[in-house]
């Protein structure tokens, strides 16, 4: 077992990226059993990171599934390609963040569960808003707020991106006002 509180053996992550998903991990205690690989990809669809379950660990026990969460190894930043890791800090927390969203989203499925979520997940556009805004529900939940606002910024008003892509962002997930509000409702739930 770590030595880190907030992460075990159960998570194998590259050397590039741990830091900043050690203290996304640390903002989720009920995944610190769970199995989690970290793996850069050089072209994932459209996407910068995706959380999905290993499809071996799909043939067992919910409780034993395992998960993998892809990673672009660049980012193109102002048309620019970026490793991944030159990010901003609290945006790349808040990215993990959320993909983590997805996993706690994930761990009260059945197989059977899973596997009508990918169908929806890719044969429904609402399907996707729907599990889109839940994991960034989810980190906000976990105290997430912060970073995934960070992140939010960061898409939408930093990174240069088209206005097609900052389009799509603003349909399929939350929006800072929304997010904002989920932290003064979860700040003021726990104030009671």
């Amino acid at each position: 077992m770590s030595k880190e509180p907030h992460i075990s053996f159960h998570h194998n992550i590259p050397l590039e990226i741990r830091e900043v998903t050690l203290k996304a991990l640390s903002h989720y205690p009920k995944l610190k059993e769970v199995g989690i690989e970290f793996l850069f990809n050089e072209n994932i669809r459209k996407s910068v990171m995706q959380a999905q379950p290993k499809f071996t660990s799909m043939l067992g026990a919910k409780e034993n599934r395992t998960y993998v969460i892809k990673v672009s190894r660049n980012f193109s930043l102002k048309g620019k390609s970026t490793p991944i890791q030159d990010l901003p800090e609290a945006v790349l927390i808040g990215w993990i963040g959320h993909e983590l969203g997805h996993i706690m989203d994930y761990l009260n499925k059945s197989n059977l569960a899973m596997v009508y979520f990918g169908i929806g997940y890719l044969s429904s556009k609402r399907f996707v808003i729907s599990a889109e805004r839940d994991a960034d529900t989810y980190a906000v939940n976990h105290g997430m707020g912060d970073y995934i606002l960070a992140t939010k910024d960061f898409i939408l008003h930093q990174a240069g991106m088209s206005d097609k892509y900052i389009q799509k962002i603003k349909r399929l997930y939350l929006s800072p006002e929304v997010i904002m509000e989920l932290m003064e409702n979860k700040i003021s739930e726990e104030d009671i």
